[in-house]
């Protein structure tokens, strides 16, 4: 990264975390967009698109190449798993760009990841777990109609029955029914009548629909959510007895930001609580007051009316989530497990996903660690690339109570080592920084670190 670049970033971030106590967007390391939470077990598998460092600028410059994958059992730590899939999985598909935003569902034990392509049509990966490897096991497209530049943005949910519905499409919305081996479906590809824009329609359709769709079943209630109204978008729903309508349009769940053009939900309920996700470009406007499509997901919590209707939100808020959940800091935790980052990024080797681009003053930020009586020491694998450097840990701010500090001693760029410290006991639930220290850029790479009693 450009010298002048990081220092202006991590100038910003220190200002913005520090002054606003910031949990939106959720994901530092790089841009992610179009977020489809999808809650397995006792987590919340978070998959998203990815737009990259250099796209743009300029709106509807879009640059992206593959799909990622984050986690997180409390809301508030997410743990990067990386790159989930790719437009090289779907080799009948354009190569350069194009990976749009998809969804992931599990049935029979099985996951599919249905992909848009965009230009090429919607194709469908298939694993045995959640976290891959993916694999297109039609080695064609599963989408691919007269409208094929609409053919974005997929939704899918199974209902009570058994029956799995399919959804997309911009500006008009399409559906259809899934057969039970979920790559395939019989009947035709049917449009839901007066959602989107018709071709002689010269005003916006009664639903405010756009694209980026989210249909799932709540409570004999079946929702259809969706980025509304361009441009900007918010996000907009409508509700229905049935999957196939007929819809009536509810509102919006939140009205556009003229800083951000374009939006995408994705709704989950998680622990009691119910969550919407969708993105802002507050990342983007850390660096440049230009348009670069360079989107960050965000999460907010809400409550639904009785009725089951959905409550109109306020813009992304700054402080995000509460968590829903202690983190245990004497098991093994990974250093791509993160509240909140200032300056690293994230990278995968032999060893999985470690944090990297490591410079004097950048920090992790973990939320609401349970440190229980208190811990006697503290230890992380390093691959060490420079003397003088260490990591402090501290509690509640960057520069909060220190409890130690972790010199590191050099290992060489590719060999990782178990390091220690002591550190001063402190009892209770606290967040955690770890904040880097050294008289030089590149400091160390960092793949996972715990307490000891």
């Amino acid at each position: 990264m450009n010298v002048k670049i990081k220092f202006f970033l991590a100038t910003a971030f220190i200002f913005f975390t520090v002054l606003c106590k910031a949990q939106n967007p959720v994901i530092q390391t790089k841009y992610t967009a179009d977020p489809a939470p999808m809650v397995y077990k006792d987590t919340v598998f978070l998959y998203t698109s990815h737009d990259e460092n250099d796209a743009g600028p300029g709106m509807g410059k879009f640059l992206m190449k593959d799909w990622l994958l984050y986690t997180s059992v409390d809301m508030v730590n997410w743990t990067d798993h990386g790159v989930v899939a790719s437009l090289k999985d779907f080799t009948w598909g354009r190569q350069d760009n194009g990976a749009w935003a998809p969804q992931c569902i599990e049935r029979n034990g099985k996951f599919y990841l249905y992909c848009p392509v965009q230009g090429s049509g919607i194709g469908v990966l298939v694993a045995d777990s959640p976290y891959g490897p993916f694999k297109d096991p039609l080695g064609k497209k599963l989408i691919e109609d007269d409208h094929i530049w609409n053919d974005i943005d997929p939704t899918v949910f199974i209902d009570d029955d058994g029956q799995a519905y399919l959804y997309w499409g911009n500006p008009s919305l399409w559906y259809v029914k899934l057969n039970e081996d979920m790559i395939s479906y019989s009947g035709e590809v049917m449009k839901i009548p007066g959602v989107g824009k018709e071709k002689d329609q010269k005003d916006s359709d009664t639903y405010h629909y756009q694209e980026g769709p989210w249909g799932y079943k709540r409570n004999n209630h079946y929702y259809m959510a969706y980025a509304s109204t361009c441009c900007p978008e918010g996000i907009g729903y409508a509700m229905a007895l049935t999957p196939t309508g007929p819809w009536e349009y509810k509102g919006y769940i939140m009205q556009g930001n003229k800083k951000s053009s374009g939006n995408h939900p994705g709704i989950i309920d998680y622990k009691g609580k119910s969550y919407v996700f969708g993105f802002n470009f507050r990342l983007n406007f850390l660096l440049t007051d230009v348009h670069h499509e360079r989107r960050s997901v965000c999460i907010e919590e809400f409550n639904y009316n009785l009725d089951g209707t959905i409550p109109e939100l306020p813009w992304w808020s700054e402080t995000g989530v509460a968590p829903v959940g202690t983190l245990n800091p004497f098991k093994r935790t990974e250093a791509e497990t993160i509240a909140w980052a200032q300056g690293v990024k994230t990278a995968k080797g032999t060893n999985g996903i470690y944090v990297t681009d490591i410079d004097n003053g950048d920090y992790i930020k973990v939320k609401a660690v349970d440190l229980g009586k208190g811990a006697k020491n503290f230890e992380a694998s390093i691959a060490g690339m420079a003397g003088d450097a260490a990591i402090e840990i501290r509690l509640d701010s960057p520069t909060g109570i220190l409890l130690g500090a972790l010199q590191i001693k050099s290992t060489g760029n590719n060999t990782w080592k178990t390091q220690s410290c002591r550190v001063k006991k402190q009892p209770g639930v606290h967040d955690v920084y770890l904040v880097f220290k050294g008289n030089s850029n590149g400091l160390f790479n960092f793949d996972w670190w715990k307490f000891g009693i």
